[in-house]
């Protein structure tokens, strides 16, 4: 398949602030793709073959699109049933996000895989990047702002974060970290002191 010699995976905890640095990668002019963008659409486009499996409950009452607040519900609450979507997104998010990838190759310049859940999915045996940059923030951190954004209740939080791989392991397993524990200026902050060191890393590099 071949490397992706410009790529970084960008990935971290839910509530970690990948969102937030996937944003102000683009006010630079980075390129950002976002799995969880292409997990919204793909799980539309298998909505008769998640029913199969889940049955109509999760389908909302008026459009008949599936409803992800109730197949959160669902699966973050057993992990069998999780398993088994996963198993139905995760090849089809892989095959889209690696057919875009190969395609920003040809540029010759650094781009960004945001991808929450790149080492739980297989790490660089899925998404042979060049470099793996995590967005950390503690878990106590992380629930704080989950629950003040999503307005979903401590247990609920607490089981997304548990089907995740723990922050401080990414942590360990990171080329790159970025911390966002005090806020959007240490942010940006943050992120110049790493786009330098991208660059002397990346210094040099031919297509």
């Amino acid at each position: 398949m071949g490397n992706l010699r410009y790529a970084i995976a960008l990935t971290g905890a839910m509530g970690s602030g990948k969102s937030t640095l996937a944003h102000l990668l683009k006010l630079r002019g980075y390129e950002v793709l976002c799995a969880d963008s292409l997990s919204h659409r793909i799980l539309q486009e298998c909505t008769k073959e998640i029913v199969e499996l889940f049955g109509n409950g999760i389908l909302e009452q008026t459009s008949l699109r599936i409803d992800r607040k109730k197949l959160g519900a669902l699966v973050f609450s057993d992990k069998e049933a999780l398993k088994s979507l996963e198993s139905i997104l995760h090849p089809r998010i892989r095959l889209r996000m690696l057919e875009q990838a190969r395609e920003l190759e040809k540029k010759c310049v650094p781009y960004f895989l945001d991808i929450p859940l790149f080492f739980e999915v297989g790490g660089r045996a899925s998404y042979p990047v060049a470099f793996v940059l995590v967005v950390y923030a503690s878990r106590e951190v992380c629930l704080h702002r989950v629950k003040s954004r999503d307005c979903l209740s401590e247990s609920c939080i607490n089981a997304r974060l548990d089907s995740q791989l723990d922050i401080e392991q990414k942590r360990e397993m990171a080329d790159f970290v970025i911390d966002n524990s005090l806020g959007v200026e240490r942010l940006q902050e943050e992120l110049e002191y790493f786009l330098q060191k991208l660059e002397a890393k990346l210094e040099g590099r031919v297509c």
